[in-house]
């Protein structure tokens, strides 16, 4: 049997009024120190945020959202937050905020293989056992 690895994740949530506390989740960020990982897919389902906000800027949603898997992987295209540890990003990334892209407390499992985990995650908890995009 593998061994098994620690991890950390967290929902992204897209709260188009911040006030009515109705969310659509959209991603989903895994974080495991030990195999050096950390990735996070989103998924925006727009027939599903029409129900909650029809005039939303969906452009603007898109590109808030493109920039979680970015700031994941670090680096210079990242900006300032892409220069930090995985860890530092991670922590970034679900650290609480009061906007309209917010994150789920950290919740956290053990894993063979982060990949597998967060394709799992995605598929359950923002697909809703939907095929993978």
């Amino acid at each position: 049997m593998p061994a098994l690895n620690s991890y950390d994740y967290a929902i992204v949530r897209l709260v188009p009024h911040v006030e009515r506390g109705e969310s659509l989740n959209v991603g989903v960020i895994l974080f495991c120190r030990t195999r050096r990982f950390l990735n996070a897919f989103v998924y925006l389902d727009e027939a599903r945020l029409l129900a909650l906000d029809s005039l939303l800027d969906f452009e603007l949603v898109r590109t808030h959202l493109e920039r979680i898997p970015l700031l994941c992987i670090g680096g210079k295209q990242a900006g300032p937050i892409g220069q930090l540890t995985q860890a530092e990003r991670f922590h970034w990334l679900v650290s609480p905020r009061s906007a309209l892209i917010q994150v789920s407390p950290v919740h956290s499992g053990l894993c063979a293989d982060p990949e597998h985990v967060l394709h799992h995650l995605l598929k359950t908890l923002v697909l809703q056992k939907k095929e993978l995009p």
